[in-house]
């Protein structure tokens, strides 16, 4: 290979800087002009740039369950039309199997970028769709068995060819979403990023010359590939194993588990997960670049913020990923879920291995989602899809910082927005009588877990609700060091006209206007309880977080008869008992 260690760093730096900051212009401009609160509010969406050969050399914008496997979808879309790609095109594919895709909800767009004649780059967005058809409003059908009950498939296809939209394709879309007009718009917001974004990689290309940009982007992935070969160098050599627990597979329990082996050996590091647990029925499958894309996020979560994140950082990690496992299924495995689980059980399993051989980085667990999605008619108005991001759970603790109290999907790491209730309620024939953070559910450590929420909506019409409540009934997070896993979530119905019920994990239900009320599941703890610094227990109590009671069983701090100080003499002789 060409070595490209003789450019001028600053430079190299500048190029770097500046293809990210394309990637969140992109983002912008979508956030901006996408019709559906999933984008707008929610940033469910992902903006990446790939080189002419489909790899990845900035991914800076969105969720990185998206953008980690987003080579696969460029390198897909060359192999279909290696000899068919002009200036103009637009390329549109969702297909796991196919195409390069995740799961079918998030369609890439995909905008190659021409300087001249000359192929330069791609710039793209993964977005995940309101709808798109199958056996459930709102794109996740809990009780789907196969893929084609999922929703519209789509192959790498050409969406516009030289600046000309193809209408037959555009109507076919249309036709197979129940939120026709939010989905046109949006599809709408994807390309007009991807142009903006098209526009400034060339303004860039031109800048450095079109014959030396190469160099600079191999130079910007090689940077990359030696950053994380000093991560693994400065891990002892070792084999390391961990499993993460599957209990369901989405209709009947299960007891089966994600098992990985992470061995490390000078710069390399492999990932294996031989032994793991056989596909499943349910949705939670996984397809192959969901799986990289899990591997990817794990390890460049685990070390410093400033490792590069493109497909460079990850050339000395080798994946064995056996077929036929739910971590590389078989065709027609149903998929819609594996953005989130299976992919969260992929991560955790991983830091669990890396917990073990870089303890000073350990990281708790992150609970598990309990949110779900309710669709309906309002009068004779349009068909509306609302996602129930406000049962977001607690997030793992880390030495020096508690978890996050309430945030997204652990596979978003924070890059996924929990709405405001004001405008859902402008949206949604809703009501939100409570939402706040939950008492005594984070898991107690020297930092503590995120306390997870609790929280009431009213839902005012007859609806659909498709369940994905994965951190129901059941711990679904890890302490480390002496912390303690964090509570469980709840869920409960309360229907209008009188009774109730607590709902499966996974289902599509229909129900008359109820009241549902949940307590979404706290973070793991990390370090002992008793070593808390005792001004943040009575921070935690006087935030209401924590009981008084807690604070002395738990943490061994007993506060002043007033609430509002630590009584330090009882405290000191508490913890020394």
């Amino acid at each position: 290979m060409k070595s490209h260690g003789n450019l001028d760093p600053i430079v190299l730096a500048l190029v770097q800087n500046r293809l990210d900051h394309i990637s969140r212009q992109m983002g912008w401009v979508m956030t901006r002009t996408a019709r559906s609160p999933i984008f707008s509010q929610s940033h469910d969406f992902s903006c990446f740039i790939a080189d002419p050969d489909g790899t990845l050399v900035s991914q800076a914008d969105g969720i990185p369950i998206h953008t980690g496997g987003g080579g696969f979808a460029v390198r897909a879309l060359l192999r279909d039309f290696a000899d068919d790609i002009d200036d103009g095109d637009v390329f549109i594919l969702n297909d796991p199997y196919t195409a390069g895709g995740n799961h079918l909800p998030d369609w890439v767009i995909a905008r190659p970028v021409f300087v001249g004649d000359r192929l330069i780059a791609f710039a793209c967005n993964r977005a995940h769709q309101a709808d798109i058809g199958g056996g459930a409003a709102g794109t996740y059908n809990s009780e789907a068995r196969e893929i084609f009950h999922e929703g519209i498939r789509l192959p790498v296809m050409k969406l516009i060819a030289k600046g000309d939209t193809h209408q037959d394709i555009w109507r076919l879309l249309m036709i197979n979403t129940r939120t026709a007009e939010a989905l046109d718009g949006d599809l709408r917001a994807m390309i007009g990023s991807t142009k903006i974004g098209a526009d400034r990689i060339a303004a860039l290309v031109e800048e450095l010359g079109p014959a030396q940009y190469r160099d600079y982007f191999e130079g910007i992935l090689e940077h990359a590939d030696r950053s994380f070969r000093r991560c693994v160098a400065a891990m002892p050599d070792g084999d390391y194993r961990a499993e993460e627990a599957i209990d369901n597979d989405c209709f009947e329990p299960l007891a089966d588990s994600i098992r990985v082996r992470l061995g490390i050996k000078g710069e390399a590091l492999e990932v294996d997960f031989t032994g793991t647990a056989p596909q499943v029925q349910g949705f939670k499958n996984s397809s192959v670049a969901n799986t990289w894309s899990a591997v990817y996020m794990a390890l460049a979560s685990y070390f410093d913020p400033d490792l590069p994140r493109n497909e460079g950082t990850f050339r000395t990690v080798t994946i064995t990923a056996p077929e036929g496992t739910i971590i590389n299924a078989r065709p027609p495995a149903a998929m819609t879920m594996n953005t989130v689980f299976v992919a969260h059980e992929i991560v955790h399993a991983i830091w669990k291995t890396l917990n073990q051989a870089v303890p000073e980085r350990s990281c708790a667990g992150w609970s598990k989602s309990i949110h779900g999605t309710t669709s309906g008619r309002q009068g004779e108005e349009s068909p509306f899809v609302m996602y129930h991001w406000n049962g977001a759970p607690g997030g793992g603790a880390v030495e020096g910082r508690d978890g996050f109290n309430q945030i997204g999907h652990l596979i978003a790491l924070g890059g996924l927005v929990l709405p405001n209730v004001e405008t859902y309620e402008q949206l949604y024939p809703v009501r939100f009588h409570r939402q706040e953070f939950r008492t005594d559910a984070a898991g107690p450590g020297a930092y503590r877990g995120g306390t997870g929420a609790h929280f009431e909506v009213e839902i005012n019409v007859a609806a659909e609700y498709a369940f994905r409540g994965e951190g129901l009934y059941n711990t679904s997070c890890f302490g480390v060091g002496g912390g303690a896993a964090g509570e469980a979530g709840d869920m409960k119905l309360a229907f209008h006209s009188g009774g109730s019920e607590q709902p499966p994990k996974y289902a599509v239900r229909h129900y008359e206007p109820l009241t549902l009320t949940a307590t979404s599941p706290g973070g793991g703890g990390w370090g002992e309880p008793t070593s808390r610094d005792p001004q943040r227990v009575l921070r935690d109590v006087r935030d209401g977080v924590v009981s008084q009671a807690a604070a002395e069983t738990t943490y061994g701090v007993i506060l002043n008869d007033d609430g509002k100080s630590v009584n330090e003499t009882a405290t000191a002789a508490l913890r020394a008992n």
